[in-house]
């Protein structure tokens, strides 16, 4: 059959990689991709967001499934437009994805269904924003309304910090349409951790735990990002806060969405922060996490679309999941996330090819002649296999040792969080 691979990040790699190894797979294509999709998928010059054009290409290509990766075309309604077409799809639909599109809109879902999150309100107005945070105090979350590529919420230590990032959204609107609106919400305290799970309609299934490092810096210090890196299983959900984020957040989701008339077809990511009073959200996104997918479907066995078509057409899946440890390096761009430099050449990656246990996910790449170049804030991704965690660290530095360019910034604690948990 012929699957279409929507971005073009590392995700989005790794979801080609997976799909690249089932026997049902005659042809692979990918809009628009990156140096490493190319070596295994077609490239579509279209870009993910023009969904009108994608869905002319599939009508005319003979695309059997589609399978989207990043969210900016799931709120535009990719979903909607191929489904005009009776095209199949796995992603959540406009209506749907206003759960990751609006953050207002999200919070207030959550409220309306008694779903576990911080407290907040929303603004449009700078001096009201303003108000509130002089009244309420520092630290406090400040996050933009709408899409900002995982760079829209900022966490604010003071509170000029706090009226510092409500002046850049709302008055200068470094986000365009996205910062009109903010949301404001108390400071949780607690460890983050990532919930995924596919959902269609009432039936959902529960994809391997995983931990992302969202700050640039060593020991979560400096800006949010994308994400840096990511691990997978995470002792931070034990079986006990697994209970309760199926039964307080996705079971209450799933009935919310019914209630609203919403249908729910796709991948759902709630963000977490695991407090002292339990697991609360701190976002939803409507599709697999960056770089978590990495580590995650490193992890699923078998063949990965047999599980997502059987599971688009409404039928009963069984996750196999294996018992090694996946980690995820994030290999990023000098400036990143402000203002990434690119067009740097990568040296080294025919020798990460050649490692035991080690996969490289191109982010930001692109060929230019005989080099693959640099083109985005995150880079490259290197993930690595483990029976134990430490052996699935160990794996990925010792492999980012023989790869290089120009201003290549990197965590070097990825996954330290997890071995105040573990015995090894």
């Amino acid at each position: 059959m012929k699957v279409l691979v929507v971005g073009n990040g590392g995700r989005e790699h790794a979801i080609a990689w997976k799909v690249s190894q089932s026997p049902l797979l005659s042809e692979l294509y990918v809009a628009k991709g990156n140096a490493g999709i190319w070596e295994i998928g077609k490239k579509v010059n279209i870009s993910p967001t023009d969904v009108e054009s994608l869905a002319e290409f599939a009508e005319k290509e003979g695309i059997d499934f589609t399978i989207v990766g990043p969210e900016a075309p799931l709120v535009e309604g990719i979903v909607d437009a191929f489904e005009k077409r009776g095209l199949k799809i796995f992603g959540p639909n406009k209506e749907a994805s206003k759960l990751e599109g609006s953050k207002a809109f999200a919070k207030s879902f959550m409220k309306k269904y008694n779903i576990p999150t911080a407290r907040y309100e929303v603004f449009t107005d700078f001096e009201k924003a303003k108000e509130y945070v002089e009244k309420v105090g520092a630290p406090i979350v400040v996050k933009a309304d709408g899409l900002a590529a995982g760079k829209g919420a900022v966490v604010c230590e003071t509170v000029e910090k706090a009226i510092e990032t409500l002046d850049l959204f709302l008055n200068k609107k470094v986000f365009g349409k996205a910062s009109e609106k903010v949301v404001i919400e108390e400071f949780l305290e607690g460890e983050e951790a990532s919930y995924i799970v596919m959902i269609n309609g009432d039936k959902y299934v529960p994809l391997p735990t995983s931990q992302d490092h969202k700050r640039l810096l060593d020991g979560d210090r400096g800006p949010n990002t994308g994400g840096m890196g990511a691990y997978s299983p995470t002792p931070v959900i034990d079986r006990e806060t697994e209970e309760r984020i199926k039964r307080e957040i996705v079971e209450r989701v799933i009935e919310g969405l019914k209630n609203e008339g919403i249908y729910y077809r796709g991948f759902l990511y709630a963000g977490l922060m695991i407090t002292k009073e339990g697991p609360k959200v701190l976002e939803f996104n409507v599709r697999l996490g960056d770089p978590e997918a990495q580590p995650i479907l490193m992890r699923i066995k078998g063949d990965f679309l047999k599980l997502l078509l059987d599971f688009y057409e409404g039928k009963d899946i069984s996750l196999e999941v294996s018992d090694n440890w996946a980690l995820c390096v994030v290999l990023a761009s000098k400036g990143y996330p402000q203002k990434p430099e690119t067009g740097k050449i990568i040296h080294g990656l025919k020798y990460l090819k050649k490692m035991e246990d080690v996969v490289v996910f191109h982010a930001g790449t692109k060929r230019e002649g005989e080099f693959i170049v640099s083109s985005g804030g995150r880079v490259l991704n290197v993930c690595a296999y483990g029976n134990t965690l430490k052996e699935a660290k160990e794996r990925a530095y010792e492999a980012i040792k023989y790869v290089c360019f120009e201003g290549m910034h990197y965590r070097k604690d990825i996954g330290d969080k997890a071995f105040k948990y573990l015995k090894e």
